[in-house]
């Protein structure tokens, strides 16, 4: 069975980020696949997707940790998404690579240090049962660990990484698109941190090989007036 994942929390992102993250895989994954939103409130979801109740002292990006545990009840290959991804080319590949390893973003930071092999967690596969022992780590040690990680790819990153390192995504298949893809970074002027846009309009469109590019930070992907983004992300 391929699960294709998304964590909603709290009011950051509306249920239309989880309704459009929903459309884009229907049209972009041509494998038989269950979508499924954990979120601490279902509403205005599509009657496609199936919902299931975050634990109520999980919050922020710490909520993501719980589709590892034995609670979210999965049962074959999970697929996780960020919700600000935009995907465009065809994900199959994704649960088919490496089917016997977990796998995961290397880091973009990588852009800047090529040789960087941190992990970045918008988007992960692994199998079921696999990480359980992870997130009862975790829950246990939360205050610990919620203070001493900036957040759940390096506490993810710090734990797996001596016994149970993750296999990379190539690098070519889910890039940044403020750091891969386009060549002007700048703000537009009198934006607020979490609503920012670029100065710039850029017509610009990924690698063939890229099936997924990732908004980590500004822009929201609904912030983003690139043509090929406008087009894609709906």
């Amino acid at each position: 069975m391929y699960n294709i994942l998304c964590v909603k929390h709290g009011e950051k992102y509306s249920s239309d980020y989880v309704n459009i993250l929903y459309n884009m895989c229907r049209r972009h994954c041509t494998l038989d696949f269950r979508f499924l939103c954990f979120t601490d409130n279902h509403q205005g979801l599509k009657k496609e997707i199936i919902y299931k109740k975050l634990p109520s002292n999980l919050t922020g990006w710490w909520a993501k940790l719980f589709i590892f545990s034995k609670e979210a009840d999965l049962t074959g290959i999970s697929l996780y998404l960020d919700l600000d991804v935009v995907i465009s080319n065809n994900i199959d590949k994704l649960f088919t690579y490496k089917p016997n390893d977990w796998l995961i973003i290397r880091d973009f930071l990588r852009t800047q240090r090529p040789t960087w092999d941190r992990y970045n967690s918008s988007v992960i596969r692994f199998n079921q049962n696999q990480f359980n022992h992870m997130y009862k780590h975790f829950y246990k040690n939360y205050n610990s660990i919620t203070r001493k990680f900036r957040g759940d790819q390096d506490y993810i990153w710090d734990f797996t990484k001596q016994k149970t390192p993750a296999k990379f995504f190539p690098d070519e298949w889910i890039k940044s698109w403020k750091w891969e893809i386009r060549s002007n970074k700048e703000w537009a002027p009198g934006g607020t941190i979490g609503n920012r846009t670029f100065k710039t309009i850029e017509n610009v469109v990924p690698p063939k090989d890229c099936c997924i590019t990732v908004f980590h930070g500004d822009p929201n992907p609904e912030n983003c007036k690139d043509p090929f983004v406008v087009d894609n992300w709906r």
